[in-house]
């Protein structure tokens, strides 16, 4: 198993070089650039400025500069935040777009996983029908859409939940509310109809036939042999969920105001502070090929067969 481990983070190292140069490649070929909203510097301030900064390099220097300064784990100054390095504000975002998505994974699970197997237990009824009708207006409604409706309805209209932001100094729960049921929403739904499939398949297997017929209780058929196999489809799909996760929230708590690596990501595009978009890509990247690696290790964990091989 770490021989496993260390071969898949080998082989993501590639993965984040390239990530890392097309990401440069398309920050630095947008127009303008970090000091273009200040109107009135002279341009021999601007020439200094852009000296401090090293802009004034060519941009092969610039990448094996900020290839060097990654390796030590520096993401460099912010442009726009002067008082602030990038890796000072990843470390006040990360912690909310944490609880964010965390949130949102959990809820997806704990709701989707239940949803999949009752509407599987229940096959052609109308709880199966409500169910995957559920799923589909999850998937086909994007976050986008779905956050303001739900702002609407619960904040304006009911005044039950806060419309965004955050509650005194700290994240309060009712403000969490809104923005991680609608990051979870889309993510209930593919898990829902992933596990409807594979519990339907699972129920028609063999072993399944075996443990009915030697007259098991059906909760503990379902619990004890049935959820484990299948559960592993939903375990593949974890991978591309928290990354979807993780984008999603992008948008999310820019709409909810919350103070997360998302709204800086996008101030940071606006304002063409390119060490803060940078930082913000290569952070979410290293995030995601972390996940993907992690689900694999569980996969090879609950299925015997990919452990062995």
């Amino acid at each position: 198993m770490l021989r496993y481990a260390v071969r898949r983070i080998l082989g993501a190292i590639p993965t984040l070089l390239l990530l890392i140069a097309l990401a440069f490649a398309l920050v630095r070929a947008a127009p303008g650039g970090p000091f273009d909203t200040e109107r009135n510097l002279a341009p021999e301030i601007e020439a200094n400025l852009e000296r401090a900064y090293h802009l004034d390099e060519p941009l092969p220097k610039q990448f094996l500069r900020y290839l060097g300064n990654l390796l030590r784990g520096d993401f460099g100054p912010s442009f726009q935040y002067r008082d602030y390095t990038v890796n000072e504000l990843i470390a006040a975002g990360f912690p909310v777009s944490l609880r964010l998505g965390v949130g949102a994974m959990l809820l997806a699970l704990l709701v989707g996983t239940s949803v999949g197997v009752f509407a599987a237990l229940r096959q052609n009824t109308i709880f199966d029908h409500g169910a995957m009708t559920f799923a589909m207006t999850g998937i086909s409604v994007p976050n986008f859409v779905m956050a303001p409706l739900l702002i609407l309805c619960f904040a304006v209209y009911l005044g039950w939940l806060p419309a965004g932001g955050l509650g005194g100094d700290t994240l309060q729960s009712t403000h969490m509310i809104l923005p991680v049921i609608t990051l979870a929403l889309p993510q209930i739904a593919y898990i829902a109809r992933l596990t409807r499939g594979s519990m339907i398949e699972v129920l028609r297997s063999d072993f399944i036939r075996t443990a009915r017929a030697k007259g098991l209780p059906v909760r503990s058929i379902i619990l004890r042999h049935a959820l484990k196999p299948a559960l592993l489809p939903v375990v593949s799909y974890l991978g591309p969920a928290t990354a979807g996760i993780i984008t999603g929230s992008v948008v999310i708590e820019q709409i909810f105001g919350l103070p997360g690596l998302g709204r800086y990501f996008v101030q940071g595009a606006l304002n063409r502070d390119y060490t803060l978009v940078m930082g913000v890509v290569v952070f979410f990247g290293v995030l995601i090929v972390l996940f993907n690696l992690l689900v694999d290790l569980v996969y090879a964990l609950l299925d015997p067969r990919v452990r062995h091989s």
